[in-house]
């Protein structure tokens, strides 16, 4: 473990810090204004510090630091230290699949239009990034019949001017033919150009020109010319309503919409340049370090503009949290573009509508995300093995059940259990329990519905023979099958029950159980004070973290259908003559509790279903 350098050998200068381990590897970059005030933090007691902190300064065997000029400088520093070591406690970008590009060849004697993955280089102009490929392509397509470049390989374009004929492109109108000839390179750089310019967004004085030449050839009476011109005016303005508007014209900026968990962050991007989504791109973060929402924020814009996007640095940056330290990431991105950058949370209007939108990306890819890592089989198996090997159970556990509690101040008590069988979710299996004990108390409640569960599982199992139905079958009960690995939500508590529960009924050897903490997401099991090492990121925990939500969800749905039957019906319970039938009826014909409340004598006498008698009843149950 790393000692603390002696006092008064760190400065007070802003500048980047690295820890290291044994072998001299970066393990951690960081950035700080101040390096003492910043490091001084790492050596404090480690029963302060966060879970992956502490483990981050237990394995660290040295520190350095680099001083610099001012904060700006120190956030530059860091970014290119964390690209040069990926160090393993930092932040990583992980799924970061390569987005499709529109690319322009403008370093070329006659350049050409194509679709890019992968690394960028110069001489080329890139356009996007896209969601999709085919969406690049079909944009493509119609832009060529208003700025008709090449779209051809070199070997491709070298065959035809050999030859002297020109593709089945230049016969349709979809190329200018310069590989025999067909057009000047000067016009040819200038359809490049007004390609260029239109992908970037300035498309109103395209199509300005293109209106203009069209009447022009209507007027000199040459409408073939106004037919093709009208032809590539619709192309261009079909190709405009591909660009979604969602801002004023003069309008640069970039939105980033946020989803995340204990664990990860789907991030989406969208790109708006004069005012028009121009491009889109997502990626997912592994949280391996500790991080406010603000922090967050700030590991986002650097995994972002650390090198300048293809579509350059934009005006405002659009971000669901303030980062931690606004001021020197704006000062960074205005250094980086050369103008004034704002950083900024929109609280109203389209702006704040555009975010949501984004946002709402996020959110639907994340989930797709984690359906991914769920529903592979593969991923499944591997995951299932691997819970096997870290938590020593004695086979892979096809039947994971998980429980969690749900209440509200001890009231409306629910217990929930919930089935993974095979890694998947087995929503027939699933069970609620109403949970009878006084005041708040969440491990009396989980004694409670485990004994419950264990108990009917042996009454299951040693049911004597002779019960079986007419036919000799023996239906299994709603508890025949014991899970093979016993999962409780929460830590060492929690789980102390679950093993009293397990060796009280005599199951010690059958069940195992283990307990999953939401704080830090860690697995302890019986016989351990420290928790087992799950890797982060692995599908092991994976398959643990989503049971445990699970589990959380079912509960909680249940708490608040019970809590919501127990207000609604106990304002009007013990008003004679109104049963149940009765009560819904008035319920449903009032519209609510409180227009019951509210009604008059001859409204409640006006409804058929309802005597006079019972009708004064429930008037003088609230009017008296």
């Amino acid at each position: 473990m790393i000692k603390r350098p002696p006092a008064g050998t760190i400065p007070e200068d802003p500048g980047s810090y690295q820890f290291k381990d044994a072998r001299g590897r970066v393990i951690y970059v960081g950035k700080a204004s101040n390096l003492r005030q910043r490091l001084s933090n790492y050596f404090q007691s480690p029963r302060n510090l966060h879970p992956r902190t502490r483990q981050m300064v237990e394995t660290a065997e040295s520190v350095e630091w680099t001083i610099v000029r001012n904060e700006v400088e120190a956030l530059m520093l860091e970014y290119s230290l964390i690209k040069q070591h990926d160090p393993r406690f930092n932040v990583r970008l992980r799924d970061d699949k390569s987005y499709p590009f529109l690319a322009v060849t403008v370093d070329e004697q006659w350049p050409r239009a194509m679709v890019v993955r992968g690394r960028k280089r110069k001489g080329v102009r890139y356009f996007g990034p896209y969601a999709h490929a085919y969406a690049i392509r079909d944009t493509l397509d119609l832009l060529l019949r208003s700025f008709p470049i090449r779209t051809c390989s070199p070997s491709k374009f070298n065959q035809h001017e050999r030859l002297g004929k020109p593709c089945l492109l230049y016969h349709i109108e979809k190329c200018a033919g310069p590989c025999v000839g067909e057009i000047e390179e000067l016009p040819y750089r200038e359809l490049v150009r007004e390609l260029c310019d239109f992908l970037a967004g300035d498309t109103d004085d395209i199509v300005d020109r293109l209106e203009n030449e069209m009447r022009s050839a209507a007027t000199d009476l040459e409408f073939e010319r106004a037919a093709r011109l009208r032809d590539r005016l619709t192309a261009v303005r079909k190709a405009i309503a591909k660009q979604q508007m969602v801002a004023d014209k003069n309008e640069d900026l970039d939105v980033i919409g946020i989803a995340d968990d204990e664990l990860e962050a789907s991030v989406q991007m969208f790109f708006v340049r004069r005012g028009r989504v121009v491009g889109r791109k997502g990626f997912v973060l592994d949280k391996v370090e500790e991080l406010t929402p603000g922090g967050l924020v700030d590991r986002i814009l650097e995994a972002v503009y650390g090198e300048e996007p293809v579509t350059g640095y934009p005006k405002q940056v659009l971000v669901p949290q303030e980062p931690d330290d606004v001021g020197t990431y704006e000062e960074w991105l205005t250094y980086m573009r050369d103008s004034k950058v704002q950083i900024r949370v929109p609280q109203r209007g389209d702006k704040r509508s555009l975010l949501e939108t984004v946002e709402r990306n996020a959110k639907e890819e994340f989930t797709r995300h984690r359906m991914r890592r769920a529903s592979d089989h593969n991923t499944r198996s591997r995951a299932l093995t691997d819970l096997q090997e870290v938590l020593d159970l004695p086979e892979a556990p096809l039947r994971i059940e998980c429980y969690d509690m749900a209440h509200l101040q001890g009231t409306d008590y629910v217990g929930s259990m919930v089935v993974l069988e095979d890694g998947l979710p087995a929503k027939r299996e699933y069970r609620r329990f109403k949970v009878h004990i006084d005041g708040n108390d969440d491990y009396a409640a989980m004694e409670e519905v485990l004994t419950r569960r264990l108990t009917a599982y042996l009454d299951e199992r040693d049911r004597p023979i002779g019960t079986e139905d007419e036919e000799g079958n023996r239906k299994p009960g709603k508890f025949a099958y014991p899970p093979q690995l016993l999962v409780v939500d929460g830590g060492k508590g929690q789980l102390g029950v679950a093993k009293r529960v397990v060796d009280e009924l005599g199951l010690t050897d059958e069940i195992p159980v283990a307990g999953l903490a939401k704080q830090f997401e860690q697995v302890f099991v019986p016989g351990r004070s420290s928790p087992v090492e799950i890797p982060r990121g692995s599908e092991a925990l994976f398959m643990l973290q989503r049971i445990r939500d699970e589990a959380h969800r079912f509960a909680n749905t249940f708490h608040r259908e019970r809590r919501s039957k127990r207000m609604t019906a106990s304002s009007l319970d013990g008003i004679p003559g109104l049963g149940e039938v009765r009560r819904k009826k008035l319920l449903k014909a009032m519209g609510g509790v409180n227009k019951v409340k509210r009604a008059e004598l001859d409204e409640l006498q006006a409804l058929s279903f309802l005597p006079d008698a019972v009708a004064e009843a429930v008037y003088t149950k609230f009017h008296t």
